[in-house]
């Protein structure tokens, strides 16, 4: 989701669902990498408990025997054997969820089970490299009070509560697992799908299969030739072009408006389709034959006004469909669970592009992200800004979709296509993070390195929507590791974590250079282009629920994977200048880097 900084905090542009309400006599920061607690409809408060990760990166890698399973005898085998080894469980107490090989590592994502039922919050992911371990990550928890696999309720005699309770409806999603609560016990729990299309609320309910008590809680939302706001670009004032042919065919290789065995001419296609309103009647067709959008944006008038409709609807076509070629070519992939109708025989689950509402009419000053699993399509809804006269629409400042897109890279990789291991406070507060980050290294057109601001076009501010510019200068923000004891709100930590990965960027490109073609080729050895092989590449790697530290792990472990820990050094310095060094814990500072940093 979008939202303001602190100097908007009048103004409650995120779902009540992203603050967190503590009243702990303990330090409110100790929960946040294992609860979140969400305000939801009709004042119904939820905490969510996600069992604490161990998590571990070995560099060049970890000999073990289960690792040469790989080859032989696939990814399942090798990590189900693994984890088992690792953690003295019996097999069957490991399912395994999803995998995949990408250009620098094989990944298992597991779960753990019992009596052949999946939990749905204690969970593993492992990572191979010729033929050695190289990540391994698990929260699994003892089963000794463990409810019975057997419900005794079933979902209709309390679906309707719950949709009252969520004010949504039941979409027919449902599976039966279990739960690891914080007191030690083990809930068995009917999961539940129950969305809003008004509110953009689209939640999963535990609910106990024996009791009905609601347990937990999964938010998926995370508040031919066109003539647009190119991507390196952020909004109208830096210049409207036109485009010609701008998809990549080894991301797209039918185009962006191909649909199954035919042809679109509006704006609709296997990525996404954009529309105002109804898919059936919102989308924005061919100005001319030939696929040709060529609708202008006209700033001097409302966004409703003559073609802003058309051409806003065409520009976020555009930017989604450039921001799923460009994380393609990086790593986001069929097989890594992305948003594609048909994935063309390559792995994950299709039928899933992304619904791109333009000028929504449910809200204003804002913008949000819904990622289900993979196989269910991703839901973006992008509003109409009031800050200025007259007012302006997100649909036009790139930085906001790209943000919003970047919720469904992220919430997908992580963890295996679950869309279900950003949801601690920390970890969506870094999801947050990562989305102001894609954002940013999208609009980069050289080697200089500037302050960056977000959303300056749609508030009518130079100041843009964060408390500071992301920048390398300590003076012009002062964010640190040790600044999230201060903070309890998803996107204060996320801004945290996107300066930190400024600074990374800053670092990469300063000393490995600039690649100009970064976003149509990935085979760069520039800074830039390492940058977001690492981005793309930890996000595989690292376990569900991430905290910063195993985050920076992964990062340093994605180095090792793709680059034989070329830049390790340089990765490992930029996070120790923001706080994040090798004994950084607890959101306190640390400045230290390894010995052979020093």
């Amino acid at each position: 989701m979008f939202s303001f900084g602190k100097m908007f905090n009048a103004v409650v542009l995120a779902l009540a669902c992203s603050s967190v309400v503590t009243a702990a006599p303990w330090d409110a920061t100790a929960k946040f990498s294992t609860h979140r607690t969400r305000e939801l409809a009709r004042g119904l408060t939820v905490e969510s408990y996600h069992p604490p990760t161990t998590y571990k990166t070995y560099g060049k890698g970890l000999d073990n025997t289960h690792a040469a399973r790989v080859k032989r005898d696939g990814i399942e085998a090798a990590s189900t054997s693994f984890v088992a080894e690792q953690l003295g469980v019996d097999e069957n107490a490991v399912n395994f969820k999803s995998g995949y090989e990408s250009a620098s590592a094989h990944y298992g994502y597991l779960r753990q089970s019992h009596d052949n039922v999946p939990f749905a919050n204690a969970v593993a992911n492992v990572a191979f490299k010729d033929d050695k371990v190289v990540s391994f990550g698990h929260s699994f928890v003892p089963t000794d009070n463990i409810a019975s696999s057997t419900p005794t309720i079933e979902i209709d005699s309390f679906i309707s509560d719950i949709e009252a309770q969520l004010d949504g409806k039941f979409n027919d999603y449902a599976s039966l697992e279990y739960v690891a609560k914080a007191d030690g016990s083990v809930a068995l729990v009917h999961v539940v799908q129950i969305r809003n299309e008004e509110t953009n609320a689209w939640y999963e309910a535990m609910v106990d299969a024996h009791s009905g008590e609601l347990v937990s809680i999964t938010d998926f939302v995370a508040d031919a030739s066109y003539t647009v706001v190119p991507i390196n670009k952020q909004d109208p004032t830096e210049g409207i072009e036109t485009l010609q042919n701008p998809a990549l065919s080894a991301a797209s290789p039918n185009g962006w408006h191909s649909s199954g065995s035919s042809t679109t001419t509006n704006t609709s296609g296997n990525n996404v389709i954009a529309y105002k309103g109804s898919t059936s009647s919102g989308t924005t067709s061919q100005s001319s034959s030939g696929q040709v959008f060529n609708y202008k944006y006209d700033t001097s008038v409302a966004p409703t006004s003559g073609d802003n409709v058309k051409a806003a609807t065409v520009n976020s076509f555009y930017i989604i469909n450039s921001l799923h070629d460009i994380s393609y070519i990086y790593g986001f992939t069929e097989a890594a669970y992305n948003f594609q109708n048909d994935n063309f025989g390559k792995g994950g689950a299709g039928n899933d592009r992304v619904l791109m509402s333009v000028q929504d009419s449910s809200g204003t000053n804002n913008a949000n992200f819904a990622t289900p699993p993979d196989g269910q399509s991703g839901q973006c809804r992008m509003y109409i800004w009031t800050y200025t006269n007259p007012r302006r629409d997100g649909d036009l400042e790139n930085d906001i979709p790209v943000h919003e897109g970047t919720h469904g890279i992220t919430n997908r990789m992580t963890g295996g296509g679950t869309g279900r291991c950003l949801q601690t406070t920390e970890a969506g507060g870094m999801g947050e993070g990562w989305s102001d980050a894609m954002a940013e290294w999208t609009e980069w057109d050289s080697a200089s390195i500037h302050d960056f601001t977000m959303g300056g076009w749609v508030t009518g501010s130079s100041a843009g929507i964060r408390s500071y510019p992301y920048s390398t200068s300590a003076s012009t923000n002062p964010l640190r590791y040790s600044s999230i004891r201060t903070l309890n709100e998803v996107h204060d930590i996320g801004e945290v974590w996107a300066n930190m990965l400024h600074n990374v960027y800053a670092a990469l490109v300063g000393e490995y250079g600039f690649e100009a073609s970064f976003k149509t080729s990935a085979d760069s050895e520039a800074g830039n282009v390492v940058y977001m092989h690492l981005f793309i590449d930890a996000l595989a790697l690292q376990p569900c629920n991430p905290t910063l530290p195993t985050a920076r792990d992964a990062w340093i472990q994605a180095d090792e994977n793709r680059y034989g820990g070329e830049h390790v050094c340089t990765v490992w310095t930029a996070f120790a200048s923001r706080g994040l060094g090798v004994n950084a814990s607890g959101y306190r500072d640390d400045t230290t880097v390894p010995s052979e940093c020093r």
